[in-house]
Formats: C-alpha cells, sequence, structure tokens
C-alpha cells in the first residue's frame, strides 16, 4: 500500500518537476558561451580548481597542500610544502604548475614568486566559500544578499572544540553575534520576500550552531553527562535569541552524534519556555540509511510538540568520513553507498517533509536544480504557504540557481560561514570536494552532461534494502609480509542508545557477583590454597572484586608436571582442531563482550571505552592466530627429481605466561592462545591485581574444549612461584609484558642452564616504553592536541604504549602548549564506572605512590604547567603536564606509568628526532605533521616498533598494527603480526632420498 501511495506521488508530482527543472538549469547555464572564451584568461584559483577536476590523483595532493596551507608561516615554508606534495613523482602536472615549481631554492624568487601565487589563489577560493574572515565582512555579504532578495543564516567556522574553555568562547561569540547582526538587522530596509510571510513578520537574523562545540567532551557513551552539560548552555543562547528576536538553526555533524543530538533537542524543544516557539530549526542529512525514519519520527514528535519548527534538508557533507570510519571499525557503512541513492532519499523526504507542512516547515538545501524544481512542484501543487518551505543554498556555491529560485518567487536562505582561514580549511576542503566529485550536479552541470541525463528521476534498490552493504574489507597487508584477508572483530558502537545500555547495566549486573573465591586451575580441577590475596576496585578498594588463590611452589610442580604429561597428546593434536578451539573462545568473549568489559571496569579501573576495544583485541587474537597457525601448518615442500624436502614446525614443550594488569584480558589473551595454537602446554600466570579477569579467560577456554592440563591458570607471588617456574627445567619458554626491572630479570633467570635441563629457553619480553610525540610547526593542531591527550592520559596513562613526552617544535611551542592544557584541563577525572569518565584512577596504591615520587621529581627539573585534582578515595593521580623539560630530565627518560607528560621544546626536526631517540626505550611514537619529507624521515630515522603518523599512539589493533618494540622495550617478534607464532614453535627440516635402484616417482609422468 505505501508503496502504490509513493508512485502515484512521483507521478502527480513528475511532469511539473521536470518543466520547473528545465528552467532552472537554463537560467543556470546563462553565459556559458562567454565563460567559455574566456578560459584562457582564468585566474590561479580557477586554474587550481579546473586541474583538479581533470586529475584525480592532482586533486589528493592539492587538497592536501591546501589542507596544510594556513599553517604555514613564510613563504619559503609555503613553496617547499608546494615541491613536496605537487613534484613530478608524487603526480602528474599540467605544464603552467610545472613551470611554476621549477625552481631550486624555497627561498629563491621564482619560490617567493611560486608562493604568492598559489597562497593567494587559495585565498581567493576560500573566500569564495567563506562569507568573511569576521563579523563586519559577513554583515556586508548579507547586505549584499539582501539586495538580491536573498535572506542568510550565520555559522561560525571551526571544526574542533577541544578544551572547555574554547566551548565556552563558542556560546559567547554566537551570543555576541547575535547582538551584531541584531543591531545592523534594525538599519536594514523590509524585504517583502524574505523578511515576512503570510502577513507575519520572519527574524531578519538567524544563526547556526553545532551542538557538539558546547561541551568539549561530547560523547554518546556519557549521553546523560553531555546532555547537562551542553542543554544548559543552549537554553541560555536560545533565551538571549529570543531577547534578540533571532532565529537559531541546530546543524548536524557526524552520524555518530546524531541521535544523540536528536534526543537532547527533542527534549530540550518540549520544554515550556522554548515549546512555543517557531523560529528553531534542526537539519537531518539523506545520505544516512536512517534518516528517513528519522523523519518520521519528527513528524511524530512535532505534533506532541503542537507548534512546528523547522526541518533543513540536506544531502551530507562527511560521506567519505562515515564511510571510511565504518571500514575501520567493521560497522555497517550508515550511509548510502551511491549518489543517486542520497538524491532518491532525498526527494521522498522532501515530498513527506512537505506533504506535513502543518507540522514542520521545510529549508530545501541543495545545489541540485531537480532537486529544488522537485519541492516546488510539491509545494505548488499542495498550494503551501510561504512561511512553511524556504530553499537553501550554500555561500558561493550556486550563486545562478540562488538566483533562479528567488526569480521563482520562493525564500531563498544562503548558509554562511565565517571565520579565519585555519579553522575554515575544513570546511573549505568539503566544498572543494564537492565541487570537483564525478557525481556533483554542478561539476555534470559545468560539463554540460545532457540535459534529459541530469534531470533523470533517482532511482534506487539502497533504499528499499533493510540491510547495507558489508563494509569494504582490507585486502592486504603490507605486501612484503603477505596477502591477508583478515577481518577483526566490531569494537561496540557506543552511539546507538541499545548497545550503550547494555553496556551499562552489565557493570552492575557483575558488581551482583562481585567477592567470590577464584582458585587455581591445575590438571583441569579446581585446587585450594593456603594463600589468598583480595582484587580491589582502584576506583573504591573499599570494595573487593573477589578473592584470588595464590599456587604454592608445591603446586606450581604439580601443575609442570601436568602439563608435561599432556603435551605428546596436545602436540599430535591436528592444527585444525586446535585453532576451531581458538574461534569458540572467541566466539564465547563475542557472547560475553559486556561482562568482560564490566570485570576490567571494576576490577582494573579501565573506562567502558577503553574496556570494550580489549575485548575486540583479545577476541582478534584467537581468530588471528588460528588463522596463522593453519599457514604456518602448511610448511614449505621444496622437492626435486628424486628427493623431497620439507621445512615444518612443531610446538616448544611447556610455556609459562606471566601476563600484566595494564591490558587483563588482551595480552593474557594473546599471548596464551598463541602458545595453545601450537601445541604447546600452556601455563598463565597473572598479575595479582588483575587475576579474576584472567580467571574469566581461563573459564573460556576451559569451555572452548581445552584438554585438562594443557592449559592451566596458576595465579601466584611472581618471587616466590613465578621465579620458580621461570627457573624450572621443564619449562621450555617464557612469554612477558610488564616492566623492565622483572622482564631483564627474567631474562636472566631463563638463560642459566637448570641440572637436568636439555633445552635452551625462548623468551619473549615486553617491556614498556618511553613513547615520544613530534609535533611539529606543519601539525593540525586540533588533530594534535586531542591525540596527544587521548594517548598520555587513556587509562591514565597506564598502557605501554601511552606518550609520555611530546617533543614540540619552537615555532608553535607556546599555542600547542596553551591548548593542550586546557584540553587536559576540560577532562573528567572519576570513577571508571562513570560513563563521563576519561582519567580514571591508577592500578594501586604503589604504583600511586610512585608516581606522586615521580611528580616530586619532575618538580625540581622543571615547571609544573597543569597538576589536576584527584578524588580523595581511590587510587587517584590527576593528570601532570610538565614544560621546560630537558631531553635528559628523569621524567624524560624513566618510566613512569601514570598520568605524567613531559613537554619538550626542539628547535628544528633533527633536534627533535635526535630527543625522540634519547631514551632507552623503543617501543611507540608518533608524529603529526603535513610536511611530506618530516614524514618519510620519520619513517626512517625514529627509532621505534610502532610508529603512528598523524593518529593516536595507543590502541593497536591486531594483524592491522602488529605490536612491539625494540632496544629495552622488549625481544621478540610483534604480537598480532605474522612471524609471531614462530616464536612458539621449533623448525623441523626432513630430506628424503625418494630414488630406489635408479628410478624415482615423477609427479605428472607420462605412464
Amino acid at each position: 500500500m505505501v508503496v502504490q501511495s509513493q508512485r502515484i506521488s512521483d507521478t502527480r508530482y513528475e511532469a511539473q518537476t521536470q518543466a520547473i527543472a528545465r528552467q532552472l538549469l537554463s537560467a543556470t547555464r546563462e553565459n556559458r558561451n562567454f565563460f567559455s572564451q574566456m578560459r584562457d584568461q582564468m585566474r590561479w584559483d580557477d586554474k587550481l580548481l579546473g586541474w583538479t577536476m581533470s586529475n584525480p590523483g592532482l586533486r589528493v595532493q592539492m587538497f592536501r597542500f591546501i589542507d596544510c596551507l594556513p599553517a604555514l608561516r613564510s613563504k619559503a615554508e609555503i613553496a617547499r610544502h608546494m615541491q613536496e606534495y605537487l613534484s613530478d613523482e608524487t603526480v602528474e602536472l599540467p605544464g603552467a604548475l610545472k613551470g611554476m615549481l621549477n625552481f631550486a631554492n624555497p627561498d629563491s624568487m621564482p619560490g617567493q614568486l611560486a608562493a604568492t601565487t598559489v597562497s593567494g589563489a587559495v585565498e581567493t577560493l576560500a573566500h569564495k566559500y567563506i562569507a568573511g574572515d569576521n563579523i563586519q565582512q559577513v554583515i556586508k555579504t548579507i547586505e549584499q544578499l539582501r539586495k538580491q532578495k536573498m535572506t542568510y543564516t550565520v555559522d561560525l567556522l571551526g571544526e574542533a572544540v577541544v578544551t572547555e574553555a574554547e566551548a565556552k568562547l563558542y556560546l559567547e561569540r554566537y551570543l555576541d553575534l547575535m547582538q551584531q547582526l541584531t543591531e545592523a538587522s534594525q538599519r536594514w530596509s523590509t524585504v517583502d520576500l524574505i523578511d515576512q510571510a503570510d502577513g507575519e513578520p520572519l527574524p531578519k537574523v538567524q544563526v547556526s550552531v553545532k551542538l557538539t562545540a558546547f561541551y568539549s567532551q561530547f560523547d554518546p557513551l556519557d549521553a546523560k553527562g553531555s546532555e547537562e552539560r551542553v542543554s544548559e548552555r543552549i537554553r541560555r543562547l536560545l533565551r538571549r535569541a529570543q531577547e534578540l528576536g533571532a532565529a537559531v538553526h541546530f546543524d548536524m555533524e557526524q552520524y555518530s552524534y546524531k541521535d544523540l543530538t536528536l534526543t537532547i533537542l527533542k527534549k530540550l524543544l518540549l520544554e515550556e519556555e522554548f515549546r512555543h516557539r517557531t523560529d528553531l530549526g534542526v537539519t537531518l542529512q539523506a545520505y544516512l540509511r536512517d534518516s528517513y525514519n528519522d523523519l518520521k519520527d519528527l513528524i511524530e514528535w512535532a505534533k506532541q510538540r503542537g507548534t512546528p519548527l523547522t526541518v533543513r534538508l540536506v544531502k551530507g557533507a562527511y560521506w567519505d568520513q562515515e564511510t571510511i570510519k565504518a571500514n575501520q571499525h567493521h560497522w555497517d557503512v550508515p550511509v548510502f553507498a551511491h549518489k543517486v541513492s542520497t538524491d532518491a532519499n532525498f526527494e521522498r523526504m522532501t515530498r513527506l517533509l512537505l506533504e506535513n507542512h502543518e507540522y514542520l516547515y521545510a529549508a530545501i538545501g541543495s545545489h541540485n536544480v531537480r532537486s529544488q524544481a522537485h519541492a516546488i512542484a510539491i509545494a505548488r501543487d499542495l498550494n503551501i504557504p510561504r512561511r512553511r518551505i524556504e530553499l537553501q543554498v550554500l555561500y558561493g556555491m550556486a550563486d545562478k540557481l540562488a538566483k533562479a529560485l528567488v526569480d521563482q518567487g520562493f525564500r531563498v536562505r544562503v548558509y554562511c560561514p565565517y571565520g579565519e582561514l585555519i579553522p575554515g580549511m575544513a570546511y573549505l576542503i568539503r566544498r572543494l570536494l564537492e565541487n570537483t566529485a564525478n557525481t556533483s550536479f554542478l561539476r555534470q552541470n559545468l560539463e554540460e552532461r545532457p540535459i534529459e541525463e541530469l534531470l533523470a528521476p533517482p532511482e534506487s534498490t539502497e533504499l528499499t534494502d533493510p540491510k547495507p552493504p558489508n563494509p569494504t574489507r582490507p585486502s592486504t597487508q603490507n605486501s612484503k609480509l603477505k596477502t591477508q584477508n583478515f577481518t577483526n572483530a566490531s569494537d561496540t558502537d557506543f552511539a546507538i542508545a541499545e548497545k550503550r545500555d547494555r553496556g551499562l547495566a552489565a557493570i552492575q549486573t557483575v558488581r551482583q557477583q562481585l567477592g567470590k573465591t577464584y582458585l587455581p586451575l591445575v590438571n583441569g580441577e579446581y585446587i585450594n590454597t593456603l594463600d589468598h590475596v583480595d582484587s580491589l576496585n582502584p576506583s573504591n578498594p573499599t570494595e573487593v572484586i573477589g578473592q584470588v588463590g595464590l599456587l604454592s611452589i608445591e603446586q606450581a610442580e604439580q601443575a609442570i608436571q601436568a602439563a608435561k604429561a599432556a603435551f605428546p597428546a596436545w602436540k599430535k593434536t591436528p592444527v585444525k582442531e586446535r585453532a576451531n578451539i581458538l574461534r569458540r573462545a572467541a566466539d564465547l568473549m563475542e557472547e560475553r563482550r559486556a561482562e568482560l568489559c564490566a570485570w576490567m571496569v571494576l576490577e582494573t579501573g579501565k573506562p567502558l571505552g577503553q574496556a570494550d576495544p580489549e575485548v575486540s583485541e583479545a577476541i582478534d587474537f584467537c581468530r588471528y592466530y588460528a588463522d596463522e597457525m593453519e599457514r604456518l601448518e602448511q610448511g614449505v615442500n621444496y622437492d626435486v627429481v628424486g628427493e623431497t624436502n620439507r621445512y615444518h614446525y612443531q610446538p616448544r614443550g611447556i610455556s609459562l605466561i606471566i601476563s600484566p594488569w595494564n591490558f587483563p584480558l588482551a595480552i593474557p589473551t594473546g599471548m596464551t592462545v598463541a602458545s595453545l595454537v601450537t601445541g604447546n602446554c600452556t601455563l598463565l600466570k597473572p598479575a595479582e591485581v588483575s587475576s579474576v579477569i584472567a580467571a574469566k579467560l581461563a573459564e573460556i577456554l576451559v569451555a572452548a574444549g581445552i584438554p585438562k592440563g594443557v592449559f592451566q591458570y596458576v595465579p601466584g607471588k611472581g618471587s616466590t612461584v613465578g621465579s620458580h617456574m621461570v627457573r624450572h627445567p621443564e619449562v621450555h619458554m617464557i612469554t612477558f609484558t610488564g616492566s623492565q626491572e622483572v622482564g631483564c630479570r627474567i631474562y636472566r633467570e631463563a638463560a642459566e642452564l637448570q641440572p637436568g635441563q636439555k633445552h635452551l629457553k625462548r623468551v619473549i619480553a615486553e617491556m614498556g616504553g618511553k613513547n615520544a610525540i613530534i609535533v611539529d610547526e606543519s601539525a593540525d593542531l586540533d588533530q594534535a592536541v586531542q591525540g596527544v591527550v587521548y594517548s598520555a592520559f587513556g587509562y591514565s596513562g597506564q598502557k605501554c604504549s601511552a606518550c609520555s613526552r611530546v617533543i614540540v617544535l619552537e615555532p608553535i611551542y607556546e599555542t600547542f602548549v596553551n591548548r593542550l592544557i586546557e584540553a587536559t584541563r576540560s577532562l573528567n577525572i572519576g570513577a571508571a564506572e562513570q560513563p563521563s569518565t576519561q582519567v580514571g584512577p591508577v592500578i594501586d596504591a604503589n604504583a600511586q605512590q610512585r608516581i606522586r615520587e615521580y611528580i616530586e621529581i619532575g618538580k625540581t627539573e622543571s615547571t609544573v604547567a597543569l597538576e589536576l585534582p584527584a578524588p580523595e578515595s581511590g587510587y587517584f593521580v590527576g593528570p601532570v603536564i610538565f614544560t621546560d623539560v630537558a631531553a635528559t630530565a628523569r621524567i624524560a627518560q624513566e618510566e613512569i606509568f601514570g598520568p605524567v607528560l613531559a613537554v619538550i621544546k626542539a628547535s628544528n626536526f633533527d633536534q627533535a628526532l635526535e630527543f625522540a631517540n634519547s631514551t632507552n626505550f623503543a617501543l611507540t611514537g608518533g608524529l603529526y605533521s603535513r610536511t611530506p619529507s618530516h614524514i618519510d624521515r620519520a619513517q626512517a630515522d625514529f627509532e621505534v616498533g610502532n610508529l603512528y603518523v598523524n593518529r593516536h599512539i595507543t590502541g593497536a589493533i591486531v594483524a592491522r598494527h602488529p605490536f612491539g618494540g625494540f632496544k629495552l622495550s622488549g625481544v621478540g617478534s610483534k604480537a598480532g603480526g605474522p612471524d609471531y607464532l614462530l616464536q612458539f614453535l621449533e623448525p623441523r627440516h626432513i630430506s628424503e632420498n625418494v630414488q630406489r635402484q635408479g628410478f624415482a616417482p615423477i609427479e605428472g609422468a607420462e605412464q
């Protein structure tokens, strides 16, 4: 029935849509021949745009250069970056551009001229799409628009609100903007087409705001906290707008914020003081698969509200970003895969919106002639009052279309962003991407595609397909390693309310299970122990998570003998069978994901948003190592006539795993299942403070089918039981993650040959880092500040990959440090179970005391730029930032393992690399830079096992980011990589002479 009425509606409006569209298209193509004649006299900004349309490779490099340009501080820097981004080695260049870049020295006169020409062209391009650098320029732009009978909405540019100071400034700037626009509007004469409708005056002032900019820690996981912080600031904005008679429209941003944005606005606009206002609006994006249902929900809500508000219907500006993010997380792609589907959805949403004009007013935002014509056709057919519909375009994007729409007698509103070039650059790039995309209507119109093609009704099966296509999986890893088709487990998308609620509810469910006793598992049986230790909640040490039985040396001996007895059968167990046990364990982890997260939150103080990816990592280890062992099991054959040669692997024997507390599930899982799937009998000795989570891992492995004796859970004192097992002559290998001190002791003890020992022990040791991030003068500071804060203070700096040093180049040092301090000051510190928490407790009292001692050392070596207070109860340490730190200072050289960050100033990039490489560690490192040569240098010379460029340095993903370092950061191959399992295996080679009495089987020989 619904489909039938939709077809009737399509037929009803189509003829009129075509007629109106042809009129509009004709108007947009006027004077085209004149412009064709002037093509040879085009300005450089037009040439740049034209080149990017015709050359996809140049388009990418040019837009990267434009993104970087505002950060460059001299003409020489601009010239150098032009050559690096736009060399013949990177992309094929047009002759004119190649000639301009043909200078040897960026400081030369030709270099200066090239920099001036191109930077001027980019600035001109920016001013085509940005209505002004300041309010006064915007007012002049608005007054010009009003002369053309067009109205406006003003948006303050700025993509990221990183600090609470910036969030408060954002509100204040909008309050000031509304005040100045209102004052200016008092001298404007009335323009009937835009200032009144249906006998009533319309607001002469309208601003557009981003909800996320009202609170720097806006996070769907913390829905309640975000709503509380944002709503109070919005109330202040709306009250002031009402006093001034200004309209306010709420923009829509990334998909992850959509549901929470709509939830907050629906609640807020039902409040009595705002319920009767018609000068407010929200935005919906037609490229989202669920946007049609969002509109239907909004209509029902508007009926309940009883007063209309405006819905700005747009197609959406973040398609690439949404697609990439979904692919990276292995989530369903939220946007339509094809532009025609977005166009089709836009039309059906336009129809639904306009057919419900008594409940919602419509603002149709598009540069597609057909899309606008379709809206006009419906409006005329339904005789919709003028107050209830307007048409919108972006400033600088469709001037002729806007004029043609005015001529059709409709109110046209121009979206006018304003602000400085640096915060406006992301907006400019989006506009350039839109203008130059193959599917852009503006581009297709410029190319004079046939009218029938341009105006054809959009048709798509995606609108009726309830399930989006699977994200595109990466088909290869580094080709030098191997072809890889591994699919990672998907993290929980906490933007989805149902999943968020499930995760938070699990914490309360697990809390009802606290205080139980967890005993060692030896030879398939849980055994009683004389000694026990209480595992405590570091957020609240009075809360006992569980009581853990500690193995005695005698019981450890039983475990080793049980492993020895089980080894022959496990060694001969088919690889497929061993691998499938790992896959069953992964499935069980997925089923118990929320519960496992909750145990981590409570036992190790890891906030939910940090715990969930750890479950994914544990699942990935199981599945990836299962795949890898099946690959390795095939071995290598190298046969010649008369001789067969087989290279294959066998397990080593008894394997001891000593795991840390900071990744209490992922790391013990990875080390343990790597050992098991390769055929080794495995003993897991977890850190005492995370032994309950390790017990949960033991439950899962047993449930998955690991035979008794093959895997054993052996919690115990490291100094006694742990040392005994390390030295034991029957133990073949030790896999350790933890401190440098303990790792080196294990390495030393394992190297000593014990009586009766017939093998040399293999030791794999990961021992932490003193990880640095370099921020150079070309970096995107929004990105860099957020990345450093997340890397340094996520999980209270207790990740082995955490950033403990940030090395900043002198030209941007003060600017960066100021924003870093404010961004850190904006973090929420509290109990790990609170969804608002970004910085929880440290693991225990010893860690707390050690970190505090280092803070006191830092105060003698450098300047305390920030020291945040922390809750009194619990093992909390507030984030601390030291500035003026010497590269040789103790806090810059020694691993602290807490929320302490040393900021080091470097005079140039060479010195920054020197400082970064100056410690004894080499685990992770990062670089924020938009300078290609700096990125190349870091890749070659930054001495770390894992280098991350223009992203945070924590959170390695199995197969995608094999993880591990060198120097004193560790020994062994990278976890989650293609050669990790080789460490758990002994390679063997067998050569057989198959010749008998002068003959040998020849494969494929004729009979």
